[in-house]
C-alpha cells in the first residue's frame, strides 16, 4: 500500500508532538487513528484540532496494522519518487508489505466455568480474576454452540467483566453462556474476525453508545457475521446518552456518515443525534 508525502507529513508531526488542525487530517487512516482514540481532541471555539496522546503506542500501531516501521523513510522515498519494489520492501519489512507479529490470537474470560476444546482437547475455561486466557491456536479453540460470545471494545470493562453481570444478565435476552473477547490488542482484531467467521455463535457487540462505536461494529463485525450479530443497546439507552459527553459528539462527526446496514441501530443513532451527546462505555462498570 502506498501513502502520500501529505500523509506521511502529517503522521510524523503527530508523533514528534505537534497539533494538526482537523480540516487536515482526512482519509481512513486518519479516521482509524481517530477512532482507536490514539488522537485527542482539543478544540478552541469552533476550531478543532488533533495531537498524539502517546507516541510510542501510535508507532507500535502504524507498525502493526499498516507495516508503517519508518515513515521518514517512507517520505523521503516518496519524495525522490524512488519507489521501486525493493525499497519499499526494506523500509516497509517485506514483499507483501504486512508485518511480522510475534503473536497471533487473542484473549478471552469468562465469569462461569465453560467447556472448551483446544487442538481436540477438552478443558474448563475459567480465569481468575485479574487474569485472562490467550488464546494462540485460535484455528483449534471450539466452544459448545449455545455459548454467547460477547465482544468488549474498553480494557477496563474486560478487566471487570463480573462487576458488570447484573448489566449482562438485564440486557442479554438469554440464559446462554458468555464468552467474553477483547478487541484489543488491536494487532491481533484480524484473528478474531477469522474465528468469528468459522464457528456458529451469536456474537454481541459490547461498546460506546456513540458515533465511533457503531462504526466499529458495523465496520468489522456485522460486515462479516450479518444478522449472527447485534450491537448490545442496553434498555436504558436513551437515558445514559442523555448524560454523556458532547465533546465525544462533536469529536465523532464525522462518522455520522457511515452506511447504516443494520437498521436495528437506528433508535441509538436518533438517540446520539438528538441529545448531540456520546456515551463512554466505562460507565456501565459499577
Amino acid at each position: 500500500m502506498k501513502y502520500s508525502a501529505s500523509s506521511l507529513r502529517l503522521l510524523i508531526a503527530l508523533a514528534n508532538g505537534e497539533t494538526i488542525a482537523d480540516s487536515r487530517l482526512k482519509g481512513d487512516l486518519f479516521n482509524r487513528l481517530k477512532e482507536e482514540k490514539l488522537l485527542v481532541a482539543m478544540t478552541r471555539g469552533s476550531r478543532k484540532s488533533w495531537r498524539v496522546q502517546d507516541a510510542t503506542a501510535l508507532m507500535s500501531y502504524l507498525n502493526s496494522v499498516y507495516g508503517i516501521r519508518n515513515p521518514e523513510e517512507l517520505l523521503r522515498l516518496a519524495e525522490s519518487g524512488d519507489t521501486s519494489r525493493a525499497e519499499q520492501v526494506h523500509t516497509i519489512g517485506d514483499s507483501k508489505f504486512k508485518s511480522t507479529r510475534s503473536f497471533k490470537g487473542f484473549m478471552v474470560s469468562c465469569y462461569q466455568p465453560i467447556e472448551v476444546t483446544l487442538n481436540s482437547k477438552p478443558f474448563t475455561l475459567h480465569p481468575q480474576e485479574g487474569t485472562f486466557t490467550f488464546i494462540y491456536d485460535f484455528d483449534g479453540f471450539a466452544i459448545p454452540e449455545d455459548v454467547m460470545v460477547v465482544g468488549i471494545e474498553n480494557p477496563e470493562n474486560f478487566r471487570w467483566i463480573s462487576r458488570q453481570k447484573v448489566f449482562f444478565k438485564e440486557n442479554l435476552s438469554s440464559s446462554s453462556p458468555l464468552l467474553f473477547v477483547s478487541r484489543y490488542p488491536q494487532t491481533q482484531h484480524g484473528d478474531l474476525i477469522r474465528w468469528l467467521k468459522a464457528i456458529p455463535n451469536r456474537y454481541v457487540h459490547f461498546g460506546d453508545l456513540d458515533l465511533a462505536g457503531i462504526r466499529i461494529y458495523l465496520t468489522e463485525y456485522f460486515c462479516h457475521l450479518g444478522e449472527r450479530s447485534s450491537f448490545l443497546i442496553p434498555s436504558d439507552f436513551d437515558q445514559r446518552i442523555a448524560s454523556g459527553s458532547p465533546d465525544r459528539y462533536n469529536d465523532q462527526l464525522q462518522f455520522a456518515s457511515t452506511p447504516l446496514t443494520d437498521t436495528r441501530l437506528q433508535p441509538l443513532i436518533n438517540s446520539i443525534h438528538r441529545h448531540h451527546r456520546g456515551y463512554d462505555q466505562e460507565g456501565f462498570i459499577p
